[in-house]
């Protein structure tokens, strides 16, 4: 079994007192976080910034301190079995827009509710549970 690693973001912004989070919807049609595999020697902080940038377009952003969880899963591509691990850290933006990517058909900014219902795989859903709760702990640091 091949091993492969991703890192990415929980992008979010605060849009008159109401939290949204961005969601894309990538090629297969799972909705999920800006996120992609590490290049070169990069740190998993250095890829989570450069994939907002190349599958959100938002430049302006800031990782949080404090919070990164992982989820991990078993696919098949050109037949070979791949254990992926995603490493997501949370990012808050002040950008009120998005630019889809070629890699995605679609993206929304989600309240928590909306975002909870909508993203399709359960690690993704408990990593947004576990964020949304930090950020409401922590909501000095953005």
């Amino acid at each position: 079994m091949k091993e492969a690693t991703s890192a990415g973001a929980i992008l979010f912004r605060d849009t008159r007192g109401r939290r949204e989070y961005l969601l894309l919807k990538s090629r297969p049609g799972d909705w999920e976080f800006p996120k992609g595999g590490i290049e070169g020697d990069e740190e998993l902080q250095q890829t989570a910034i450069r994939e907002v940038e190349e599958e959100a377009g938002i430049g302006d952003f800031r990782l949080l301190d404090g919070f990164r969880q992982d989820y991990d899963y078993v696919f098949e591509a050109s037949g070979n079995t791949i254990h992926k691990t995603v490493h997501l850290f949370i990012a808050y933006s002040r950008e009120t827009s998005a630019e889809l990517s070629k890699e995605h058909r679609d993206l929304q900014w989600r309240d928590y509710d909306q975002a909870i219902n909508t993203i399709t795989q359960d690690g993704p859903r408990d990593i947004l549970r576990d964020a949304h709760e930090f950020l409401d702990e922590h909501s000095d640091r953005y």
